[in-house]
C-alpha cells in the first residue's frame, strides 16, 4: 500500500491500526475553485493526490482535510498572523472538520468524505498568541492540531476523533478491506473475503 501524504499524523494513524505501507508526496495544487463547495473541493484534491502517485499493482490511499465554517474553507495558515486570524474566527463556535479520502487500486477507485463537528471554547487573544508561538498551528488545516496543545480548546466533539487528526480510520479500514488490504494483525477472513473486524 502507498500513502500519498507527507503528514506524520496520517502515517502514525495507519501504523497504529496495523497497516504496512510506503509513503509518497503528491505535488497537487490545494486551492478551492471559485464557488466550489468544501465537500467537492476535498474529494477533488484527495483524488488528484491519489492519481498523482498511483502505480500498477499497488493500492494508493490519499486524503485531504479541511476545517469548514459555513461556506468558508480553512486550509493551512500562510503565516502566524493567518493562523491567529483563523483561531479568532473559530473561538467559541462550532465548526466542521472534513476529511475526504480516495483509494485507487488497479481499475477500482473508492472515495469517501467524513465530517466531525468540533466546538471550541472561548479563546483569549493571549491564548491564541501563545498557541501560535508554539509553531503547532503551521501546516495544520484550521491552524490547530487536536492531538496536540489545541486539545485544550475543544469543548465538544461530534463524530470520529481520528477524522479530526486527519484520517478517519473506520472508513479507511472498511475501504481497504473492500480492496483486499488488511492490517497485519487480522488473521481471520470470513467466507465473503471481508476482515472479521
Amino acid at each position: 500500500m502507498l500513502l500519498a501524504s507527507a503528514s506524520p499524523r496520517r502515517a502514525e494513524l495507519l501504523r497504529m491500526a496495523g497497516y504496512d505501507f510506503d509513503t509518497a508526496v503528491a505535488d497537487v495544487e490545494e486551492v478551492p475553485r471559485r464557488g466550489e463547495r468544501a465537500v467537492d473541493y476535498g474529494a477533488r484534491v484527495a483524488l488528484d493526490k491519489a492519481r498523482a502517485v498511483a502505480r500498477p499493482g499497488c493500492v494508493c490511499l490519499a486524503a485531504d482535510t479541511e476545517v469548514v465554517l459555513g461556506r468558508r474553507i480553512f486550509g493551512k495558515p500562510a503565516d502566524a498572523a493567518d493562523a491567529a486570524a483563523m483561531l479568532v474566527t473559530l473561538s467559541d463556535r462550532w465548526h466542521r472538520v472534513q476529511t475526504s479520502g480516495a483509494l485507487i487500486a488497479e481499475q477500482q477507485t473508492v472515495q469517501f468524505t467524513v465530517s466531525t463537528r468540533v466546538r471550541f471554547r472561548p479563546l483569549s487573544a493571549a491564548e491564541i498568541a501563545d498557541y501560535v508561538a508554539t509553531g503547532e498551528a503551521q501546516g495544520k488545516a484550521g491552524a490547530y492540531a487536536i492531538q496536540g496543545h489545541a486539545a485544550l480548546f475543544v469543548a465538544a466533539l461530534r463524530g470520529p476523533y481520528t477524522n479530526v487528526v486527519g484520517l478517519p480510520l473506520f472508513e479507511v479500514g472498511r475501504a481497504l478491506a473492500d480492496l483486499g488490504v488488511q492490517p497485519r494483525w487480522v488473521q481471520r477472513i470470513d467466507s465473503a473475503g471481508a476482515a472479521s473486524l
